[in-house]
């Protein structure tokens, strides 16, 4: 940064001294390098070398001020200064441009071949002049350019096809001095090599430096190392090993583009479909199993059920065919989350109790960024969680949910735990539990927007607006509902967030956003066969129309009918009591309570747990008042 007048005056006293005849020369240079400190050093240095400046015990100006010239730019000034050097020292800097900002003196010895004393004296020569400095490091000597722009302005002096061997070299020379710590210095072999001709290498460090960097959540990375192999791939002769190549590349950057650009985008769909074609040109490969996979995740966040469905049955037939167990469990995971969606809860339990019991932290731990890059016990889990829920154990869903955040805390993974509070966020919106969805819901949130996972983001940022509006900030809570909807992409979960901005315009008297709202998420749920929230759009719909007016009572009547016809059908118990409930209210109001009285005792009969949810307290206070 520049320096103010005073402090720039300074730092030229400390480098010149105080001689009254370098007054001019000061202002002039302070002017030109407007206070930027290693421009004004530069300048010092060149005028040195020039012959305009020397130092005999003071320093003094040996040519007149018309001599003086000082370049526009500090790049300027260290072209020229480096175009001033031996041919020799001028070609090693270039060389040590090369290699990097920061260099250890064993990788310059391979990579220039000198002679040992020939090359320190050159060394030692280049920082007499300032432009690398030796710096402290464990074992080797290490060097580093004194600033970034030096390195820079030697390395763009170079011509480029001098640099490619240069950078083939250095390359080399790291994959033999780091044989057994390859991965310590990926970054380096990947700038390197994707900067030389050697395609292979550049391809094959790339992808590691991309994987690397999805291992360590940093997805950004992973699509930009990752893309970079895939577009210098095509360099290569086409031939079985490059479509290997390709093929892995594509599901390595497959879970990436999920957890950024989103489950349902367009480059998701084309990463995992060019898998998959690739795998019909190698005659099936195993590889053919995680390609499928992420179709069925990218179909499944579409809404597309049935093709989800049908790809979940593939990956059964295939499974079943190569008799490995491990993929058994992939299966279950699918067919589970498939099911729960369609709003088959029994179907649903079993699949995940079946992937829960197969689950095998050695086998499938490893496999986390090959099959949709969160941890899949931590999904089955939570899964898991939202079915026993529907099914009418509020308790033992809580359990399973608080497994899956333990499991992710754990495991150390931010999507993997983004995934565990997303779904423990709507967890506790079933059970109406505001405030701590709210709380569940900001810490996803916030892992979100570190990490880029734009999906949880949306749906995070709508279950806020829920818990919001239900503890009393109805217009924010609203607000923050429709922010969440307008993000979300996927299909699958529009109608339930729907259900939620139907439930926040009820609370605020909105009752026609309300209605409109829910119209929508039928119309959605119908078009996607979106069936896991089916009976609370009914309910939510009877509540909404007895709001507006007394006189839809039949209407609202059949919409509570329907609702407990549907969640009787699902056996989803805890739908049913809630749509039970608004029924019951109805029909105490028309003089029916001993109707209401029976339906509500039978369903509330039937719990086991949960008895201090908030719909199980309402049902008993319900029904002690039908009572009385």
């Amino acid at each position: 940064d520049p320096l103010g007048k005073e402090s720039a005056e300074e730092m030229l006293s400390a480098l010149l001294g105080e001689g009254k005849d370098l007054t001019p020369l000061k202002r002039l240079i302070i002017e030109r390098t407007e206070g930027t400190p290693f421009f004004m050093e530069e300048i010092v240095q060149t005028l040195f070398e020039d012959g305009v400046l020397q130092r005999n015990g003071t320093v003094k100006l040996a040519k007149s001020m018309n001599a003086v010239k000082v370049p526009a730019t500090v790049q300027a000034v260290l072209a020229s200064r480096i175009d001033r050097l031996p041919a020799h020292e001028k070609e090693l800097l270039q060389t040590l441009a090369v290699l990097g900002r920061e260099f250890p003196l064993g990788l310059v010895q391979r990579v220039t071949r000198k002679p040992e004393d020939e090359l320190e004296s050159r060394l030692s020569r280049l920082q007499a002049g300032e432009f690398i400095y030796e710096q402290p490091a464990a074992g080797d000597i290490e060097y580093i350019f004194k600033h970034a722009l030096t390195q820079e302005v030697a390395y763009n002096a170079l011509l480029v096809e001098r640099r490619k061997p240069l950078h083939e070299f250095a390359g080399l020379a790291l994959e033999f001095m780091f044989a057994g710590q390859l991965d310590d210095h990926l970054d380096e072999l990947a700038h390197h090599f994707s900067r030389s001709d050697n395609v292979a290498k550049a391809v094959e460090y790339l992808g590691r430096v991309g994987q690397q960097a999805a291992q360590r959540s940093a997805y950004a990375d992973a699509i930009i190392n990752l893309g970079a192999a895939l577009d210098l791939l095509q360099r290569l002769p086409d031939s079985p090993e490059r479509i290997q190549r390709e093929l892995l590349l594509h599901l390595a950057i497959g879970p990436a583009l999920m957890a950024t650009k989103g489950w349902t985008a367009t480059e998701v769909e084309l990463a995992y479909t060019r898998a998959r074609g690739l795998c019909e040109r190698l005659g099936d490969p195993p590889e053919l199993f995680p390609a499928l996979f992420g179709l069925w995740l990218m179909h499944l966040l579409r809404g597309e059920l049935r093709t989800a469905y049908q790809l979940a049955e593939q990956l059964l037939q295939m499974a079943q065919n190569t008799h490995e167990p491990a993929l058994l469990f992939y299966v279950r995971r699918a067919l589970g989350a498939s099911s729960y969606w369609m709003g088959e809860f029994l179907s649903a339990q079993e699949h995940l109790g079946m992937a829960i019991t197969l689950y095998d932290p050695e086998r499938h731990r490893p496999h986390i960024f090959r099959y949709g890059g969160r941890d899949a016990r931590v999904v089955c889990l939570s899964y898991a969680a939202w079915t026993l829920w529907q099914l009418g154990y509020p308790d033992q869903a809580l359990q399973r949910g608080n497994e899956s955040i333990a499991l992710a805390e754990g495991l150390s993974h931010p999507y993997s735990l983004a995934n565990a509070k997303l779904f423990m966020g709507f967890l506790h919106q079933y059970r109406r539990e505001p405030r701590t969805a709210q709380e569940t819901a900001e810490a996803a949130i916030v892992l979100s927007a570190e990490h880029g996972l734009t999906d949880y983001l949306a749906f995070a940022t709508s279950l806020r607006g829920w818990a919001m509006t239900e503890q009393g900030r109805k217009e924010e809570g609203i607000t923050q509902l429709q922010e969440g909807l307008a993000a979300s992409r996927p299909e699958l979960l529009r109608p339930q967030l729907l259900c939620l901005l139907a439930a926040a315009c009820m609370q605020t008297g909105r009752l026609d956003d309300g209605l409109g709202a829910l119209t929508e998420a039928l119309a959605a749920a119908d078009e996607h066969e979106v069936r896991h929230h089916e009976a609370e759009m009914h309910r939510l719909k009877g509540e909404l129309l007895l709001r507006q007016d007394d006189s839809n009572g039949v209407e609202a009547q059949s919409c509570f009918r329907r609702a407990v016809e549907i969640a009787r059908k699902q056996s989803a118990k805890s739908w049913e009591l809630r749509a039970t409930m608004s029924l019951a209210r109805l029909l105490a109001r028309q003089g029916r309570r001993d109707e209401a009285r029976t339906m509500l005792a039978e369903i509330y009969g039937w719990f086991t747990e949960g008895f201090d949810t908030a719909d199980l307290k309402d049902a008993k206070a319900l029904l002690d008042e039908l009572v009385a």
